[in-house]
Protein backbone atom coordinates (compact mmCIF):
# COMPACT_ATOMS: atom_id res chain seq x y z
CA UNK A 1 0.00 0.00 0.00
CA UNK A 2 1.50 3.44 -0.65
CA UNK A 3 0.35 6.13 1.44
CA UNK A 4 0.05 10.01 -0.95
CA UNK A 5 0.84 13.06 1.83
CA UNK A 6 -1.97 16.08 1.24
CA UNK A 7 -0.13 18.31 3.22
CA UNK A 8 -2.65 18.49 5.74
CA UNK A 9 -1.85 16.47 9.17
CA UNK A 10 -3.89 12.98 8.92
CA UNK A 11 -5.47 13.25 5.54
CA UNK A 12 -3.75 10.57 3.03
CA UNK A 13 -4.82 9.19 -0.30
CA UNK A 14 -4.16 5.50 -0.62
CA UNK A 15 -2.79 3.23 -3.63
CA UNK A 16 -3.59 -0.68 -2.58
CA UNK A 17 -1.32 -2.79 -4.09
CA UNK A 18 -3.71 -4.52 -6.96
CA UNK A 19 -2.72 -8.30 -8.29
CA UNK A 20 -4.41 -8.59 -11.56
CA UNK A 21 -3.81 -11.17 -14.41
CA UNK A 22 -6.12 -12.43 -17.80
CA UNK A 23 -9.48 -13.66 -14.78
CA UNK A 24 -9.50 -10.19 -13.04
CA UNK A 25 -7.75 -8.37 -10.33
CA UNK A 26 -7.44 -8.59 -5.97
CA UNK A 27 -6.62 -6.32 -3.55
CA UNK A 28 -7.15 -5.48 -0.01
CA UNK A 29 -9.02 -2.74 1.04
CA UNK A 30 -8.54 -2.50 4.32
CA UNK A 31 -6.29 -4.47 6.65
CA UNK A 32 -5.99 -3.00 10.13
CA UNK A 33 -2.09 -4.27 10.56
CA UNK A 34 -1.14 -2.71 7.14
CA UNK A 35 -3.06 0.56 8.28
CA UNK A 36 -1.10 0.27 12.14
CA UNK A 37 2.48 -0.19 10.29
CA UNK A 38 1.53 2.53 8.10
CA UNK A 39 0.64 4.80 11.12
CA UNK A 40 -2.88 4.71 10.70
CA UNK A 41 -4.53 3.51 13.89
CA UNK A 42 -8.36 4.17 13.50
CA UNK A 43 -10.42 1.49 14.21
CA UNK A 44 -12.97 1.36 11.99
CA UNK A 45 -17.00 0.09 13.09
CA UNK A 46 -19.21 1.26 10.66
CA UNK A 47 -19.61 0.91 6.95
CA UNK A 48 -21.79 2.65 4.34
CA UNK A 49 -22.48 2.58 0.84
CA UNK A 50 -24.38 4.76 -1.29
CA UNK A 51 -25.02 4.99 -4.90
CA UNK A 52 -25.53 8.49 -6.70
CA UNK A 53 -26.14 9.28 -10.43
CA UNK A 54 -23.83 11.24 -12.54
CA UNK A 55 -23.95 14.77 -11.11
CA UNK A 56 -25.24 14.10 -7.07
CA UNK A 57 -23.61 16.57 -4.98
CA UNK A 58 -23.06 15.23 -1.00
CA UNK A 59 -21.83 17.86 1.42
CA UNK A 60 -20.08 19.15 3.78
CA UNK A 61 -20.91 16.77 5.94
CA UNK A 62 -19.43 16.42 9.71
CA UNK A 63 -19.99 15.00 13.08
CA UNK A 64 -19.23 16.44 16.39
CA UNK A 65 -17.64 14.92 18.95
CA UNK A 66 -18.14 12.80 20.90
CA UNK A 67 -19.37 10.99 17.20
CA UNK A 68 -16.71 12.85 15.23
CA UNK A 69 -15.43 10.35 12.42
CA UNK A 70 -12.81 9.62 10.88
CA UNK A 71 -13.71 7.82 7.03
CA UNK A 72 -11.80 5.90 4.82
CA UNK A 73 -13.53 6.07 1.16
CA UNK A 74 -13.41 4.76 -2.01
CA UNK A 75 -15.06 4.37 -5.06
CA UNK A 76 -16.43 0.67 -6.24
CA UNK A 77 -17.58 1.87 -9.12
CA UNK A 78 -17.89 4.59 -11.17
CA UNK A 79 -15.47 8.21 -10.77
CA UNK A 80 -16.15 10.88 -8.02
CA UNK A 81 -14.53 14.12 -7.08
CA UNK A 82 -13.89 13.77 -2.85
CA UNK A 83 -13.19 16.92 -0.65
CA UNK A 84 -12.12 17.48 3.14
CA UNK A 85 -12.51 20.49 4.66
CA UNK A 86 -10.44 21.09 7.72
CA UNK A 87 -12.72 22.11 10.36
CA UNK A 88 -10.30 21.70 13.54
CA UNK A 89 -10.38 25.01 14.78
CA UNK A 90 -6.35 25.98 15.99
CA UNK A 91 -5.49 23.30 12.45
CA UNK A 92 -2.63 24.66 10.67
CA UNK A 93 -4.78 24.02 7.53
CA UNK A 94 -8.10 25.29 9.29
CA UNK A 95 -10.47 26.38 6.43
CA UNK A 96 -8.72 24.26 3.76
CA UNK A 97 -9.98 21.83 1.42
CA UNK A 98 -8.36 19.19 -0.39
CA UNK A 99 -9.81 17.09 -3.00
CA UNK A 100 -8.88 14.08 -4.58
CA UNK A 101 -10.31 12.10 -7.48
CA UNK A 102 -11.23 8.71 -6.48
CA UNK A 103 -12.05 6.12 -9.43
CA UNK A 104 -13.12 2.12 -9.39
CA UNK A 105 -10.42 1.93 -12.08
CA UNK A 106 -7.64 2.83 -9.65
CA UNK A 107 -9.11 1.70 -6.78
CA UNK A 108 -7.71 4.38 -4.38
CA UNK A 109 -9.00 5.96 -1.50
CA UNK A 110 -8.72 8.62 0.77
CA UNK A 111 -8.42 8.37 4.25
CA UNK A 112 -10.31 11.59 6.06
CA UNK A 113 -9.57 12.04 10.26
CA UNK A 114 -12.14 13.17 12.39
CA UNK A 115 -12.64 16.98 12.06
CA UNK A 116 -13.20 17.08 8.44
CA UNK A 117 -16.48 18.33 6.72
CA UNK A 118 -16.81 15.85 3.94
CA UNK A 119 -18.52 15.51 0.40
CA UNK A 120 -18.10 14.54 -2.97
CA UNK A 121 -19.38 14.90 -6.41
CA UNK A 122 -20.43 11.74 -8.44
CA UNK A 123 -18.78 12.53 -11.96
CA UNK A 124 -20.09 9.30 -13.54
CA UNK A 125 -22.94 7.26 -12.03
CA UNK A 126 -20.68 5.90 -8.56
CA UNK A 127 -20.98 3.33 -6.03
CA UNK A 128 -18.93 5.03 -2.68
CA UNK A 129 -18.11 2.98 0.08
CA UNK A 130 -16.57 4.36 3.64
CA UNK A 131 -15.28 3.04 6.60
CA UNK A 132 -16.65 5.40 9.85
CA UNK A 133 -14.47 4.76 12.79
CA UNK A 134 -17.74 6.00 15.06
CA UNK A 135 -21.68 5.28 14.59
CA UNK A 136 -23.50 7.89 13.22
CA UNK A 137 -25.48 10.24 15.46
CA UNK A 138 -28.30 12.03 14.28
CA UNK A 139 -27.79 15.08 16.85
CA UNK A 140 -24.28 15.13 16.18
CA UNK A 141 -24.43 15.66 12.25
CA UNK A 142 -23.53 19.20 10.80
CA UNK A 143 -22.69 20.58 7.54
CA UNK A 144 -20.98 23.73 5.84
CA UNK A 145 -23.18 24.94 2.90
CA UNK A 146 -21.24 23.26 0.11
CA UNK A 147 -21.08 26.41 -2.45
CA UNK A 148 -19.80 28.58 -0.12
CA UNK A 149 -17.99 31.38 -2.13
CA UNK A 150 -15.42 32.33 1.14
CA UNK A 151 -13.96 28.16 0.57
CA UNK A 152 -13.46 28.18 -3.17
CA UNK A 153 -14.38 24.59 -3.91
CA UNK A 154 -14.44 23.89 -7.67
CA UNK A 155 -16.75 20.71 -7.97
CA UNK A 156 -16.48 20.16 -11.08
CA UNK A 157 -20.32 20.00 -12.01
CA UNK A 158 -21.83 22.95 -13.12
CA UNK A 159 -25.15 22.60 -12.05
CA UNK A 160 -24.93 19.77 -9.54
CA UNK A 161 -28.21 17.21 -8.16
CA UNK A 162 -28.35 18.60 -4.28
CA UNK A 163 -30.14 17.64 -2.00
CA UNK A 164 -32.63 20.31 0.29
CA UNK A 165 -30.99 19.53 3.09
CA UNK A 166 -27.36 20.32 1.47
CA UNK A 167 -28.61 23.66 0.13
CA UNK A 168 -29.41 25.66 3.36
CA UNK A 169 -26.49 24.36 5.27
CA UNK A 170 -24.73 26.85 7.23
CA UNK A 171 -21.87 29.09 5.70
CA UNK A 172 -18.15 28.35 6.86
CA UNK A 173 -18.16 32.06 8.70
CA UNK A 174 -21.13 30.77 10.57
CA UNK A 175 -19.62 26.92 11.44
CA UNK A 176 -16.15 29.06 12.82
CA UNK A 177 -18.76 31.00 15.24
CA UNK A 178 -20.10 28.21 16.66
CA UNK A 179 -18.58 26.68 19.86
CA UNK A 180 -15.22 25.02 18.61
CA UNK A 181 -15.14 21.22 17.59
Amino acid sequence: MKIIETGFEGLYELEPNVFGDDRGYFFESYRRNIFQELGIKEDFIQDNESFSVKGTLRGLHYQSAPYAQAKLVRVSRGKVLDVALDIRKGSPTYGKHHTVLLEASRHNMFLIPAGFAHGFTALEDSIFTYKCSNYYNKESEGGILWNDPALGINWEVSEPIVSEKDQVLPTFAAYTEAPAF
